[in-house]
């Protein structure tokens, strides 16, 4: 098995691990990826690789029971991690932490691995991830762009493949700015979820620890591994058991109207937005558009009055004491709070319950929301410029969402005109949380887009494909791959086994390609297309690669809906390569092609 090719997603780890992996050789690779990365401004504190080792090696035999066993996983540094400081980016402010924070001992439990304390917005105020004393981490996808923050060395860290998962906290966006930049999944949960315990506190009363990773299924396994109740934690909530749940009927789905669409003139943007909501509706959901005015009403108070004396208050004896070891835009914006009076925080609290009935016939108008997950982009010259402003525009969409103690996951969609992600964020009431994922995973698997910044494929996290086992994935085939026919020996020689015959939804064209031999099909999506018989087979995951060496221009792997709306990886033409071709959809499939006579 060559490591250092291998997807650090948690199927492929899974795989890999009942096929002999040992946890230490992840381990290895984990830093190897990071010299090659070269970025210094990811971790903040990171032990020796030996130390990491050695740790791993305790796990002892492969537990499949535990569900993140030999899983790398990175903390921010406001979070604590017994036996590392936690600093929340002020060096000043350091203190070695004693015993691992709630969400990271359930994580351990669970049997993954801490690499080390991911860089942040000190203190966790900024969406930025450029206000920090140490250097800032780099942009996984391009370094001219700001990482995102506060959360920047956890979402860059898993958009470079280095861990599977880590951890952000959220108070105004920093679980899903970041995501949305660097072209992965953020998963922010429901207030009280998550124990705080053991997390230092921007805002006390909004903050939650967040999720990173690659895909929605990774993020969801790994929030469903930290959570549950803390009593030692008074905001901790009591949620029943959640589970990523596919929607089951068609949904009601809010969006900004067009009037109150905000862009900042990104027109890339706008229409990287507009696509994804074409894409909702392709999935049978009701676009419904609202006038999103009361809720920027909301999102504007989390940097007013109560709020900010909330931020006041985390920091106060370092507002008060030591302010010079701050950052100076993290002081400037918390020392805010220094000309407001009690009067001022309760009128801020009138205004937010005033605001939320206001929002209440419109939230209730719909199953959920969805919103870009930034309006624009920033670089990080634009905020030397300008250190405040890009960072307020960046929590256009986000600011809102805690103030109003909804759930949300931000989603890769398809790439903007401009090579740049794109990226949504579904937002739902609180408890939400497993239907959002259902509804985010099926968005993800049909955006044909690569895992972050690594270059590796999308593996459907396919609903509904019976069979199926831990370590496989499923590939749908509707040529010369099928069974019985002439490159069959291809798949079923890399260990690849029958699932089922099926067809495709009714939204592809088939054509059989111009020469090659043997002769082979090509399958396109088509507005009015028709409904293609297809197989689907299962492979191991280890040897997909290798197969897909073989598979020569224009094809390529994408998403492909089936009948009954279950999704699976497949192979896609690309529109140039049927010039000359055939059109053979009417006869509905290969099979009866290579019959017709």
């Amino acid at each position: 098995m060559n490591i250092e090719h291998l997807p650090f997603t948690l199927s492929s780890l899974r795989a890999a691990y009942a096929a002999g992996l040992k946890p230490e050789a992840v381990v290895a690779e984990v830093y190897r990826r990071l010299r090659l990365a070269d970025d210094p401004g990811i971790f903040i504190h990171l032990p020796a690789e030996a130390e990491t080792i050695k740790a791993a090696a305790a796990l002892g035999a492969y537990d499949p029971a535990k569900p993140l066993w030999g899983i790398p996983f990175a903390v921010k540094d406001n979070i604590d991690v017994a036996g590392m400081p936690t600093t929340c980016a002020c060096p000043d402010f350091a203190y070695g932490a004693e015993v691992d924070a709630f969400v990271v001992a359930q994580l351990k439990a669970a049997g993954a691995i801490v690499i080390g304390k991911t860089n942040l917005d000190q203190f966790a105020t900024g969406l930025v991830g450029v206000r920090t004393p140490y250097p800032a981490p780099k942009n996984s996808l391009d370094p001219e762009i700001v990482p995102g923050g506060s959360s920047g060395g956890s979402g860059v860290v898993v958009a470079r493949g280095i861990v599977t998962f880590s951890l952000g906290t959220d108070t105004a966006g920093s679980g899903r700015v970041p995501a949305a930049l660097n072209n992965i999944v953020g998963l922010k949960p429901s207030l009280g979820s998550l124990s705080a315990s053991g997390m230092v506190p921007a805002c006390r009363t909004l903050d939650t620890i967040s999720v990173f990773a690659l895909t929605v299924d990774d993020a969801f396994a790994a929030y469903a591994a930290a959570s549950g109740y803390d009593a030692a934690d008074a905001y901790s909530k009591r949620f029943a058991p959640m589970k990523l749940a596919p929607p089951t009927k068609a949904l009601k789905i809010g969006v900004p109207d067009e009037k109150t669409r905000i862009f900042f003139g990104d027109d890339a943007q706008a229409a990287s937005f507009a696509a994804a909501c074409d894409a909702l509706k392709t999935l049978g959901h009701e676009i419904i558009e609202l006038d999103f005015t009361p809720l920027y009403q909301v999102a504007a108070m989390l940097y007013e009055g109560a709020w900010v004396a909330e931020r006041y208050a985390a920091t106060e004896s370092i507002m008060r004491e030591r302010p010079e070891i701050m950052h100076p835009v993290t002081r400037q914006i918390i020392s805010g709070a220094e000309k407001l009076s009690a009067a001022d925080a309760f009128k801020g609290i009138y205004r937010l319950a005033d605001l939320k009935r206001k929002a209440e016939p419109m939230l209730e108008a719909v199953d959920c929301l969805c919103v870009p997950t930034i309006p624009c982009f920033f670089t990080v010259k634009d905020l030397e410029a300008d250190p405040i402003g890009p960072n307020s525009k960046f929590g256009t969409y986000t600011n809102f969402v805690n103030l109003l103690d909804m759930a949300g996951i931000a989603v890769p969609v398809a790439t903007r005109s401009d090579g740049r992600p794109g990226s949504v964020t579904l937002l739902g009431a609180s408890g939400s949380d497993g239907a959002l994922a259902g509804i985010a995973r099926t968005l993800h698997d049909g955006a044909g887009v690569r895992l972050g910044a690594t270059g590796w494929p999308l593996v459907a996290q396919s609903q509904g494909i019976p069979g199926l086992a831990a370590g496989e994935m499923a590939v749908a085939l509707v040529g010369a791959h099928m069974t019985g026919l002439p490159l069959n020996h291809e798949i079923a020689g890399r260990g690849g086994r029958f699932l089922f015959s099926g067809r495709t939804a009714p939204q592809y064209r088939l054509y059989a390609l111009s020469g090659g031999s043997p002769k082979r099909p090509g399958l396109v999506r088509a507005d009015d297309g028709a409904s293609i018989a297809l197989e689907v087979w299962a492979i191991p995951l280890s040897r997909f690669g290798e197969f897909m060496d073989g598979i020569p221009s224009p094809l390529g792997i994408g998403t492909i809906r089936l009948e009954g709306g279950a999704t699976v990886k497949g192979f896609l033409c690309e529109s140039a390569g049927t010039a000359g071709a055939e059109d053979i959809s009417h006869l509905g499939g290969w099979r009866a092609y290579l019959g017709r006579g």
